[in-house]
């Protein structure tokens, strides 16, 4: 896989239990309330056929449910492998499997493997990545209609407890790391795209941005 992250460290953090522990808790509880703000932003302004591309969506719940509402095909582009075993049988019991296609690819290090898609999802993957200009930016240029990203606030408190983390990681050896990437900066880098800001959620642990390409 081309990459510019050690993919080694998101397989330390996301394996395959993890993956269990996600798909478990989709089928007890369906989508959580961030979640739920991302798809409900995207199905106002209408996935009817569309083609959804998610970076980092783990066991594809958010795509299932765009495609219950209409969407037509989604592609899923993961540094690891944990999650495709669940995924694909959640993709299976909601009956899409043949409408879902799950790639090993890092879109910012290799943009040009991976085609545009009418909605483009990242869900608390932003704060995963150490270069959120590079990810936002090639995930902009994919993006033909819409974007939805979510990401933890940056201030104090989350700074504090990102910094309490990655020590931790640091001391157990894990090269994983997690950021609070500056928000106006993160839009900055959207709307340098084209992309105009139409949503945005403020809550305490994840914020939701939505963005949209103006039509010519």
């Amino acid at each position: 896989m081309a990459g510019c992250c050690d993919p080694s460290g998101y397989e330390d953090m996301f394996g395959e239990r993890f993956a269990r522990h996600r798909a478990r808790r989709y089928r007890r509880r369906g989508l959580d309330a961030t979640e739920r703000r991302m798809v409900d932003f995207l199905s106002a302004r209408g996935v009817e056929g569309a083609t959804v591309l998610e970076i980092g969506g783990g066991v594809g719940e958010l795509q299932i449910e765009l495609l219950r509402r209409g969407a037509a095909r989604a592609t899923n582009l993961e540094l690891v492998d944990a999650y495709d075993a669940q995924a694909r049988q959640l993709a299976t019991d909601a009956g899409v499997t043949g409408r879902v296609h799950r790639r090993r690819l890092d879109i910012a290090a290799a943009p040009g493997e991976v085609e545009a898609a009418d909605v483009v999802v990242l869900h608390r993957v932003v704060c995963c990545y150490p270069d959120y200009e590079k990810l936002l930016g090639a995930a902009a240029d994919h993006a033909r209609r819409l974007l939805v990203f979510s990401h933890p606030p940056r201030n104090a408190v989350s700074r504090a407890l990102l910094g309490t983390q990655n020590l931790m990681f640091r001391l157990t050896g894990k090269t994983f790391r997690t950021f609070a990437h500056p928000p106006d900066e993160m839009l900055r880098v959207l709307h340098d795209r084209g992309l105009v800001s139409s949503y945005a959620h403020r809550g305490l642990a994840w914020r939701v941005a939505g963005l949209e390409r103006p039509e010519d």
